[in-house]
């Protein structure tokens, strides 16, 4: 062999067993301490982020509840809305069934089929939570009757029914027509 270098060779340093074992156990613990400080520091960074990401889902979660009951409730409001607009509808044709009864009662009519109708109508109403508002004898609640004409009672409270002009109703818990009534005053 020659003792110019080879371009082909590839230089080697050679390094003994005890220079291994004194220098790779000192590399090692400064490797290891380095490797558990960091990996400490990146366990503790990687929570912090979890909690950050476990808040942001929570708060999601609640704004995805809280829009889920508005819709619901959304949904549930236009339905009923619709339904009462209905209801008002209706009302008026029941409203002339009733006083046609009453014609037909004061002439002495036969009326059975009109009361057969009214029945039916009845069963309707209720079907879909609409309930009527009695008020004769009762004390005026400008929430629930609109009063249309005062007449003079001494023996009566102030304010106090004294005719249903128009029946009124509620459905749904909410009045979609107040009763027309005449109350009195003891003026």
């Amino acid at each position: 062999m020659s003792s110019e270098p080879d371009s082909n060779e590839v230089s080697v340093d050679v390094i003994s067993e005890n220079e291994i074992k004194s220098d790779s156990s000192e590399d090692t613990s400064k490797l290891l301490e380095t490797d558990v400080e960091g990996m400490s520091k990146l366990l503790d960074l990687e929570k912090q982020k979890t909690s950050e990401y476990e808040e942001k889902l929570k708060l999601v979660l609640a704004d995805f509840q809280n829009l889920d009951r508005k819709t619901q409730t959304d949904i549930q409001n236009g339905v009923n809305s619709k339904i009462n607009e209905f209801v008002l509808d209706f009302l008026k044709i029941y409203d002339d069934f009733v006083l046609a009864k009453e014609v037909f009662s004061e002439s002495k009519i036969n009326s059975e089929g009109l009361d057969s109708i009214l029945k039916n109508m009845d069963s309707l109403l209720k079907k879909y939570n609409v309930v009527s508002i009695d008020a004769l004898g009762e004390i005026f609640d400008p929430n629930y009757h609109e009063a249309i004409s005062i007449i003079s009672d001494l023996d009566l409270d102030d304010n106090t029914i004294t005719k249903e002009i128009r029946k009124g109703y509620i459905s749904h818990e909410r009045v979609i027509r107040p009763t027309l009534v005449e109350i009195s005053k003891t003026e």
